[in-house]
């Protein structure tokens, strides 16, 4: 009988342990929750306020206190902001320029990256950290001397100018390194066996392989294309070569800022974007976990 009862005392002892720890599980689950509400809150916050200001009056935007809702909304700002600022053309120029841009930092940082990550050469970590420091020179004091190289190229007022300079990105090469360097060793030795170049392994292995870390680089460069403005703008002289964040300062006059129209041309900006996000949103998450990258 004192054994039965040191059993149920223990079991007792137990369910009222597991029943603490579920309880603070579920205060930490919900300080959590409430904690990701106000950021995700903070977050959608100004995305918010520029639908809404995009769908108001132009004496709205500039009304104190500011509305947060329109009192009537106003959608023809959509085709109005579309037709006064070129946006078709502007669109088309940002498309191209974003996709050449990306497709180029692919090809050349997938080369440079496997030769960081499975070539050995002289020098290698030497010339790895410099271009790594490379990363620390505010664009600032590069702008000037790449323009001169630019306009020395003939390239001035092209597409040209805005998309080799950017088809190389150091950032995209040490994120794919990590991501090259962590694939098994085994792979190379049997592709060697079977007579492969490093070429062949490259583009018929380790590419298919690192999806989601070309996703990620890719991704971030065409973020980085799309939402460029300082160097079209002193890289092109004329409308009808210019990208899509130079169209949106159309809006911005002597008069004053057109608020109305320049959220509602910002809105026509942003969906692209995130419509190429929502496609690769799951490659893009786990090419930033797989890489070594955190937070």
């Amino acid at each position: 009988m004192a054994d039965a009862g040191a059993v149920t005392l223990r079991r007792s002892s137990e369910r009222t342990a597991v029943r603490t720890v579920g309880r603070r599980t579920s205060r930490a689950n919900l300080a959590a929750y409430v904690i990701l509400s106000i950021g995700a809150v903070i977050v959608l916050l100004p995305f918010f306020w520029m639908l809404s200001t995009s769908l108001m009056t132009l004496p709205e935007t500039v009304t104190y206190p500011p509305h947060w809702l329109p009192a009537s909304p106003k959608f023809g700002n959509y085709p109005q902001a579309w037709n006064e600022a070129m946006f078709a053309r502007y669109l088309i120029n940002t498309i191209l320029i974003a996709t050449c841009t990306t497709a180029g930092m692919l090809v050349t940082s997938s080369l440079a990256a496997y030769a960081f990550a499975q070539l050995n050469f002289f020098g290698k970590n030497v010339v790895f950290v410099g271009m790594l420091a490379t990363m620390m020179i505010p664009f600032e004091v590069t702008m000037i001397p790449d323009f001169l190289v630019v306009k020395q190229l003939g390239w001035y007022n092209t597409y040209w100018a805005q998309i080799v300079p950017w088809t190389a990105s150091v950032f995209s090469i040490f994120l794919l390194r990590q991501f090259f360097g962590g694939l098994p060793k085994d792979l190379w030795e049997a592709a060697e066996l079977d007579g492969s170049g490093h070429l062949y392994y490259l583009t018929q292995i380790v590419v298919p392989l690192s999806t989601p870390a070309l996703t990620t680089a890719g991704l971030f460069t065409f973020l980085g294309s799309w939402n460029s403005f300082v160097w079209p703008l002193i890289v092109t002289k004329d409308d009808s070569m210019r990208p899509i964040q130079v169209g949106l300062s159309y809006f911005i006059q002597e008069q004053g800022v057109v608020w109305h129209l320049l959220m509602a041309g910002a809105t026509i900006t942003i969906v692209p974007v995130v419509i190429v996000f929502l496609f690769v949103q799951r490659q893009f998450i786990e090419g930033i976990a797989r890489s070594g990258l955190k937070g």
